[in-house]
């Protein structure tokens, strides 16, 4: 059974900021879209803002599903998996927005994150937690990290910041269910 916190403490603070890895479960409202769960990673792009607000950088990829069914409802959870040390899952569940790079709070919200990655930000996820809780992760396999990917990243030098404008406006419009995605 599922252990409900009050709040993101030091321990679980601690045990948030170093897994390599994160999920983000959302869904539309209609109960026939398509729920999404996105895996999470690079070191530096999630941050505990306080005991009851965390956010990550959202960078540029081919789908715009979290953004959608924030815009649309804003319901949103994160999962955290120990795949090393003792067995732990913790999940967050809130009330999410995508704060993106021109909003008067993105700068604020950057700050909390690694300096180096920054092209092909596309917004910032903040999550408002309103329950958290961590239960065992006994059957979640003992996993060796390698390092991060820098795939992304060399991605992105490819490419000047009107292409992410462009992608954004063409790509990343609507969700596969045709919710808005990035504004336009």
């Amino acid at each position: 059974m599922a252990k409900i916190h009050e709040s993101i403490g030091p321990r679980l603070q601690r045990f948030l900021l170093t897994q390599p890895v994160f999920f983000v479960g959302t869904a539309p409202l209609d109960a026939h879209g398509h729920v999404n769960v996105s895996p999470k990673g690079m070191g530096g792009t999630f941050a505990v803002l306080d005991e009851h607000r965390v956010a990550y950088l959202d960078y540029t990829g081919s789908g715009t599903e979290t953004i959608a069914h924030l815009r649309e409802n804003g319901r949103v959870v994160l999962m955290f998996c120990a795949f090393e040390g003792p067995p732990d899952i913790v999940r967050l569940h809130g009330r999410g927005r995508a704060v993106l790079p021109a909003d008067p709070e993105f700068d604020e919200l950057r700050v909390h994150f690694a300096k180096e990655r920054t092209l092909g930000q596309r917004s910032i996820i903040v999550v408002d937690v309103h329950r958290i809780s961590d239960s065992c992760g006994f059957s979640v396999p003992l996993m060796d990290l390698r390092g991060d990917r820098d795939l992304l990243d060399r991605h992105h030098e490819r490419h000047d910041p009107a292409y992410f404008d462009d992608y954004w406006s063409k790509r990343n419009a609507t969700s596969i269910d045709g919710l808005p995605g990035m504004p336009g």
